[in-house]
């Protein structure tokens, strides 16, 4: 039987209960791979279990994790992260000064770790001596685009990424391995570089 899927667009109370760098690479651990205890949190952060145990309760507390129900015992008890996307910047968030830094802890964590995983990734295919390295596609593409244009695009690679997170998210087999997706798509400004309008190629 398929899990619930439920969309959230988190409000300021959950916000604020993730806005802990600790906290957010627990959340992404459980997003990534799946259930976990206090005990394998631990090994895995090279936190104390007492720490761990914490940051989960604190998750649970604003339903952003759960218990999973039938597995370990009162001594060892299973977390994940209920199934859907999370929406961490809302209007909502961002009309107060608090709301603003608890989004901005949220997302520089997460798209720090992000990053960390690709650097890890590159280091450790150009160390591999294997003849063929993982598979990966790696792109980066400038477009100028008005914001119809990127609206459309970006409409279009959500379908793309959605429709196969649907059919393979339940994949199990000893050749399936957990695959970050990644789309950054995002204006730049010439300015920044010291260029006007216009110039950039």
């Amino acid at each position: 039987m398929a899990r619930e899927e439920v969309n959230r667009s988190l409000d300021a109370g959950a916000l604020k209960g993730l806005a802990h760098p600790l906290r957010v690479r627990i959340y992404d651990i459980l997003s990534q791979y799946g259930a976990q205890t206090a005990s394998s949190l631990a090994e895995l952060l090279g936190e104390s279990t007492g720490s761990t145990s914490y940051h989960l309760r604190a998750l649970a507390a604003h339903d952003l994790i759960r218990e999973v129900a039938g597995r370990g015992t009162g001594r060892e008890r299973w977390w994940e992260r209920p199934r859907g996307s999370v929406t961490i910047s809302t209007p909502e968030s961002m009309r107060t000064p608090s709301g603003r830094a608890a989004s901005q802890i949220v997302l520089t964590e997460t798209y720090r770790q992000r990053h960390e995983q690709l650097m890890r990734f590159i280091d450790a295919t150009m160390r591999s001596r294997a003849d063929e390295p993982p598979a990966a596609e790696l792109a980066t593409v400038n477009a100028r685009l008005t914001q119809a244009q990127f609206e459309e695009v970006s409409s279009a690679i959500s379908d793309i990424i959605g429709s196969a997170v649907q059919k393979y998210r339940d994949q199990q087999g000893d050749d399936v391995r957990p695959y970050l997706i990644r789309l950054d798509m995002f204006p730049i400004d010439s300015r920044a570089l010291g260029a006007t309008d216009g110039e950039v190629e």
